[in-house]
């Protein structure tokens, strides 16, 4: 069978199983419980239908299962994977819209749109399947790259954990956190340094497409511009959320660089701009 009918399958049986675990469970972090995974699946399926034969694929899928592994490690250790670890986002939209529309929500956007998603950010497999050329320099660059961004992501994920349990355990002794959301380490680059890492390596992974081809005008960068998409949108809303639980976050967002990591605003013109605004 051809290897993207195989993904097409797989994608189906993902949709179905996401969706009728949601309506039975009442969760809807189903897609987000097989995120670090289906990826890896779909990238494998392409280099075992090359016979394990093609350096590029087989490189390709040890960089997504690395990036895999590492991304499991983390959702799991913060309770992902437990009953009742649903996203605190989806909770919060849930909240905020009627029952049946948050329904079709679940159904179009939590299933369809992000199982969909996850396939179209593994297609450059697809593209160096099609396009069986020798291993490059640049190939060995983008692989040095790639495990640069996952560094950067492990290190950032790391930084917020730390931080989250030194804050549980002074609410467990009764003591108001200082401060009350991180704001060291990469973190005071970027406020969202994971999620710039996380997009930063599948832009990566297009690009392995993109020297198979031979070319930068491949389709599938619909897959990582929609990933960025998808994390503007989730910045946006999960910063709403954070500011209406800690006034303090304006002047936070006025001095750091929102996703992209830079060079910090001066706590003054900061504290200016913000109260311009």
């Amino acid at each position: 069978m051809d290897p993207i009918i195989v993904c097409l399958w797989i994608l189906v049986a993902a949709c179905a199983a996401t969706w009728v675990l949601s309506l039975i469970t009442n969760e809807h972090s189903w897609v987000d419980r097989i995120w670090s995974i289906v990826p890896v699946v779909y990238v494998w399926v392409f280099a075992a239908a090359a016979g394990l034969t093609d350096v590029r694929l087989d490189l390709l899928a040890v960089l997504v299962t690395l990036w895999g592994a590492r991304l499991t490690f983390n959702f799991a250790r913060k309770g992902g994977y437990a009953p009742g670890g649903e996203d605190y986002r989806w909770q919060v939209l849930r909240g905020r819209m009627p029952a049946g529309a948050f329904q079709l929500f679940n159904l179009f956007f939590i299933v369809i749109y992000q199982n969909v998603l996850l396939l179209l950010i593994a297609l450059p497999a697809w593209t160096a399947y099609q396009h069986r050329t020798p291993l490059t320099p640049l190939d060995v660059i983008l692989a040095a790259v790639f495990l640069a961004f996952l560094t950067g992501e492990t290190i950032a994920d790391q930084q917020q954990w730390r931080f989250h349990q030194r804050k549980n355990l002074e609410l467990a002794a009764g003591r108001q956190p200082s401060p009350r959301f991180l704001q060291t380490g990469l973190f005071t680059y970027s406020r969202h340094p994971n999620f710039f890492f996380e997009q930063a390596q599948w832009w990566v992974v297009f690009l392995f497409g993109c020297v198979a081809a031979g070319s930068l005008l491949q389709w599938t960068v619909i897959g990582p511009l929609l990933l960025t998409g998808l994390f503007v949108g989730s910045t946006v809303f999960t910063e709403s959320i954070s500011r209406s639980r800690y006034p303090e976050y304006a002047e936070y967002q006025a001095r750091t660089s929102p996703v992209v990591p830079w060079f910090p605003g001066r706590g003054n013109e900061a504290r200016m701009w913000s109260e311009s605004k």
